[in-house]
């Protein structure tokens, strides 16, 4: 299904008893995030809340939205992920060439189809609710927003959950990401561009001819919208067909008022604006995803030009911090979404796990079915060198019969299977720039782990010895007699 509004969204969590509603004044400066914080590592990942008195704003504050399994689901139109990833695998085996007569182009109908109905649409801006109040030039002020400072020794306010519209200077082709929008004051922010992201390659070009990059930053609307701006595409799929995909339903877009874009309609607030070229300012420090404070350093500058948002507009936000945190869920619907295309390029992997105890990027379970000697460390190097899999600093690989989606016995089977002085590589390559620890920035060291079975024509001569089971007579008959021996 497709949500027409957040509000939408919100109304439909609170129905089923997922929100709660904060009613006394809160202060969006570290309180929010104290609250939230706590609230995200309850078991479950805690409520969705909307907090309606915020301390200096008119507006509702939205946190934790995503913040479950079910939520997560629930914002792309389903009961659950993987109902998602069974529609990506289905496309996946698409035959690349179309079959050849009629009856065979006839069963690909339905499937091809549901495509051709999700590139969005431009429609009038008289329908576009996203403006139904207009602020231009100084009238568009920050201030009025309840952007959040999230951690003590954060550099300033920013803002958690912006949609950035940009496009190519050549092809003007959109890209949609999320990158942290540091509030400098009423009309200027931050713009984290880290260098791999498309973003920055956009600005770039602009920047190489002398000329201001167009920017639009667009926060709320449907939930799919999000995710899809957090998603790791290739560079040719565009964000809004993905949103288009996975709402169902082809995404409206309305011109802006005072920059060359175009952004959803049923967004909450959309800042427009501008990136000068060659001028940079000191941004950061901030609390991370990674638990840690990423470090400050210079980045490109945001000029407003424009304030747009609904007269009922919804403040939508999140944290990140040592986790868990909401992050672990939108990191879990990546994970599950884009298992079918990960397959597409390394075929051999069965299921994969990145724990958000990982931050994601810092440790990948792989689970794969073993043909030949030095298979794991093959499939090391291949998933290195996919798109933002680049950045993971450690994969551990294992066999068919481990569950990576539980770390703990993927520990307890790394640990008991490795040779460190055998199993263990190390390459280099590009980090994600937030990682503190190597000792270049975006670039260092990053380590693979076979923790499968060894074999014969692998080296090993020792006999390897069986996991412990049970069988399974035994397993029947203590099943039969559980009730009764009165162990709750």
């Amino acid at each position: 299904m497709a949500y027409q509004s957040l509000q939408e969204f919100i109304q439909r969590l609170d129905k089923a008893g997922e929100l709660r509603r904060i009613t006394q004044q809160v202060d969006p400066y570290l309180e929010i995030t104290e609250i939230a914080d706590r609230v995200m590592k309850m078991p479950g990942g805690g409520p969705a809340l909307l907090f309606e008195n915020v301390k200096g704003s008119k507006f509702p504050l939205a946190i934790n939205l995503m913040g479950s399994r079910k939520r997560m689901s629930w914002a792309l139109g389903v009961d659950d992920l993987e109902e998602v990833a069974d529609e990506i695998g289905a496309l996946t085996k698409l035959p690349a060439n179309m079959p050849a007569g009629l009856m065979g182009k006839l069963q690909l109908l339905p499937q091809l189809a549901s495509l051709g109905a999700i590139s969005p649409k431009l429609v009038s801006p008289v329908t576009a609710p996203c403006q139904e109040v207009v602020k231009l030039g100084k009238d568009a002020n920050l201030d009025e927003l309840p952007i959040l400072t999230c951690w003590p020794d954060d550099g300033g306010p920013f803002i958690t959950l912006p949609l950035v519209f940009t496009k190519d200077e050549g092809t003007g082709k959109r890209n949609v990401g999320m990158y942290r929008i540091q509030k400098f004051g009423p009309h200027e922010t931050g713009m984290h561009w880290q260098r791999h992201k498309v973003g920055s390659r956009h600005y770039a070009n602009f920047e190489a001819k002398g000329r201001d990059i167009p920017v639009a930053i667009v926060l709320g609307g449907d939930p799919a919208l999000t995710y899809a701006a957090t998603a790791p595409l290739p560079d040719e799929i565009d964000e809004m067909v993905f949103a288009g995909f996975l709402r169902k339903k082809a995404v409206e877009l309305v011109k802006c008022k005072t920059i060359d874009m175009e952004v959803p309609v049923d967004a909450d607030f959309v800042i427009e604006g501008y990136v000068a070229p060659h001028e940079r300012r000191r941004e950061g420090p901030f609390g991370d995803h990674t638990g840690y404070y990423s470090l400050a350093d210079d980045y490109p500058v945001f000029k407003v030009t424009a304030i747009t948002h609904r007269r009922n507009a919804v403040y939508p936000c999140t944290i990140v911090g040592p986790p868990p945190m909401e992050d672990k869920y939108l990191g879990l619907a990546t994970e599950r979404l884009f298992l079918p295309l990960a397959r597409l390029m390394v075929p051999e992997i069965i299921d994969y796990h990145l724990p958000s105890e990982g931050a994601f990027h810092n440790l990948a379970l792989i689970r794969i079915k073993k043909r030949y000697p030095g298979h794991a460390f093959k499939v090391m190097h291949a998933l290195w060198g996919l798109g933002q899999m680049m950045f993971t600093k450690c994969i551990v690989v294992v066999d068919e019969d481990v569950d990576v989606q539980n770390p703990g016995e993927v520990i307890w089977r790394t640990f008991a299977n490795i040779d460190p002085e055998r199993d263990i590589t190390f390459v280099k390559g590009p980090l994600d720039v937030l990682d503190h620890a190597s000792p270049l920035m975006a670039f260092g060291s990053k380590m693979g782990v076979d923790a499968t079975r060894k074999w014969a024509d692998e080296g090993f001569t020792r006999e390897w010895p069986e996991v412990l089971t049970m069988t399974p007579e035994v397993k029947q008959r203590v099943d039969k007699l559980w009730k009764s021996l009165g162990i709750s």
